[in-house]
């Protein structure tokens, strides 16, 4: 994990401090992870299952927000180095450096409510027919009510990454 006071210094090749909106923490918190506006489900999820791994924010763990030019604002998960909670933030670093997601379930169940919410919201019954005739393999109804009730929007019944990526 770096600084935080570090990464806001030059969060990236193409960015500097003079983008952010917001005061520099002191130098002894340390980084989880981050995310901003425009993240995705997965960000969500993994900010949602680290922050409850370090037992919720506390004196010695802090979500850090800033405005951004970019992309509006940015916000961090930070420790407190020295703190009970940097082991455990150093955990959750390193696992996400092995592999980007900390929980596939809760990942998997927010992805399903996503694409149940685009497939009722974004699609008309017409459109749901046609999608479930081209991505046929996608779907297996255990009878006629429950297609019925996946093309009226009641639920989508195929892959949600595959509808929502």
């Amino acid at each position: 994990m770096q600084k935080l006071s570090k990464i806001i210094m030059n969060p990236t090749p193409w960015d500097s401090r003079e983008n952010y909106a917001g005061d520099i923490p002191e130098d002894d918190w340390l980084c989880v992870m981050g995310w901003n506006r425009d993240s995705d489900i997965l960000s969500a999820s993994n900010r949602d299952v680290a922050l409850k791994m370090l037992g919720g924010e506390s004196d010695a763990v802090q979500i850090f927000r800033f405005g951004h030019w970019a992309c509006g604002w940015i916000e961090y998960l930070a420790v407190k180095a020295g703190s009970a909670q940097e082991e455990i933030g150093q955990d959750i670093s390193d696992s996400l450096d092995q592999y980007p997601i900390l929980n596939e379930v809760d990942y998997s169940e927010r992805e399903q409510v996503e694409a149940d919410r685009v497939w009722l919201e974004c699609y008309r019954p017409k459109d749901r027919i046609a999608y479930v005739r081209e991505y046929r393999t996608q779907f297996e109804f255990h009878n006629m009510a429950d297609l019925i009730a996946c093309i009226r929007g009641k639920y989508f019944a195929g892959y949600a990454s595959e509808l929502i990526d």
